[in-house]
């Protein structure tokens, strides 16, 4: 989600700081489950941000970057299809699919789920020392309870 897009951004209702890192992080799973080939993530965990145009002491976004190295390095573009198959299923809908600017031309993914208010953005990174993913998931933006404090991180 560009920073063009703010007005775009869905309401994902009202949570906590813990329930809406909690449910990015279940759809990162989901993400990893979907590139259908073994390795391993990073263990970066879920950050918070403002909901940009937003009152910041009543509204959050959850963001959740994390890096997928397949455990043969062939299997980046394998992962890739999967993710293609898997983010047209289940509520998701593959929203792009582009080779970036950069020397390498980069596959990139972005995919949304309107149920779960979670928009996720995907990097093949395979001609790198070391092939991997990076990934990114996005929340809507919550409502933080009445009495409660967001923690910007």
């Amino acid at each position: 989600m560009s920073d063009d897009d703010t007005s775009k951004i869905p309401l994902a209702g009202t949570a906590s700081l813990d329930d809406a890192r909690s449910a990015v992080q279940a759809v990162s799973s989901q993400v990893f489950d979907f590139t259908g080939v073994p390795g391993k993530a990073s263990e970066a965990g879920p950050g918070i941000s403002a909901c940009s145009g937003m009152d910041e002491e009543k509204y959050f976004q959850v963001y959740h970057p994390w890096n997928f190295q397949p455990n043969s390095p062939g299997d980046v573009d394998k992962a890739m299809e999967h993710l293609k198959a898997k983010l047209n299923t289940g509520g998701w809908v593959l929203k792009d699919e582009y080779r970036d600017n950069s020397p390498n031309k980069n596959l990139n993914l972005v995919a949304d789920n309107d149920a779960k208010k979670v928009s996720v953005s995907i990097v093949a990174y395979g001609k790198r020392p070391s092939p991997s993913l990076g990934i990114e998931v996005v929340s809507g933006c919550y409502r933080i309870p009445d009495g409660q404090t967001i923690h910007h991180s």
